[in-house]
């Protein structure tokens, strides 16, 4: 997977790259991930561990993402 082309200066990006930092390592993002992890392994018997963790992960930030647009 590559990564997407945005037009952002080096400084934009530093910005966003800083503010998602802050976000993984918050109390609040860890809690919403692992309980998203808990409810997406038990919502479906065969749902791969590690697709789970990266469908919460990336659920959990899209929400804290999302809550600073609005």
């Amino acid at each position: 997977m590559g990564f997407p082309k945005y037009d952002f200066s080096e400084d934009e990006m530093k910005k966003w790259i800083d503010h998602i930092a802050f976000i993984c390592l918050s109390e609040e993002f860890q809690r919403l991930k692992d309980e998203l992890e808990m409810l997406y392994l038990a919502s479906s018997a065969d749902t791969d561990t590690e697709e789970a963790k990266l469908n919460a992960f990336s659920d959990a930030l899209y929400a804290f993402l999302a809550e600073k647009e609005t």
